[in-house]
């Protein structure tokens, strides 16, 4: 089973991930590893990626597109099936990798959306605070410390991101409603997606998203 598991910043990608990951035996991946393995092992893309990088420059779609490709082709457990998290971000990604992979074991089988309305996002976001010493996580509105900017867990002290405010999400979230937000539709149109309503509790959730994926 190879699956797409796309949606806004905090959408819950990261955390379901893991337990797709550990329920049905994928290869997780994320973009960012496929990055950091190319450019530590020094290969042609990697140097390419790197370069962009190193400008301030986004790293045109077909370096990424043929870095995904070929790294999954390294897996060694294919047969097993990949859950790839922060790709496509761009319909031209998307149809690209459609285009690499028709007809052979590393085409996607199933885009997973988790969907939550972006008041709920700025809420999840702007209310994240971690510890600078364990980096346990909380959230001032769901999850807050039994004191206000001191861990439950060790007592060290309670910070935000620095991305983690309004202003800075407002732009990620504009530009993944510009870019990404389409890709969605496209799967749409082939009846590749199944939407989860990732507004609810990890409870109400998990079973939602499992049996989705059962019936692929």
């Amino acid at each position: 089973m190879n699956i797409f598991i796309m949606g806004a910043p905090g959408s819950g990608k990261g955390t379901f991930s893991t337990k797709i990951k550990e329920e049905f035996n994928l290869n997780h991946i994320s973009t960012g590893d496929i990055f950091r393995a190319n450019i530590a092992g020094g290969t042609e893309l990697g140097l390419q990626a790197k370069a962009y990088s190193e400008k301030g420059l986004l790293v045109p779609d077909e370096i990424t597109n043929k870095m995904v490709k070929d790294y999954l082709n390294t897996l060694e457990d294919k047969k097993n099936g990949y859950l790839l998290d922060g790709y496509p971000r761009t319909l031209a990604q998307a149809k690209a990798f459609e285009e690499m992979t028709n007809g052979t074991d590393l085409a996607v089988e199933k885009i997973v959306y988790m969907d939550v309305p972006f008041d709920e996002l700025t809420r999840r976001i702007t209310g994240r605070r971690t510890c600078k010493n364990c980096g346990e996580i909380y959230n001032i509105y769901s999850k807050p410390a039994k004191l206000d900017g001191v861990c439950d867990v060790c007592g060290g002290e309670l910070t935000q991101r620095k991305d983690d405010n309004e202003e800075s999400l407002k732009v990620r979230l504009d530009e993944y409603a510009k870019n990404t937000e389409p890709v969605i539709a496209y799967y749409e149109e082939k009846n590749m997606v199944s939407k989860i309503d990732a507004s609810k509790s990890m409870e109400e959730i998990w079973p939602e998203l499992k049996e989705a994926l059962k019936n692929k």
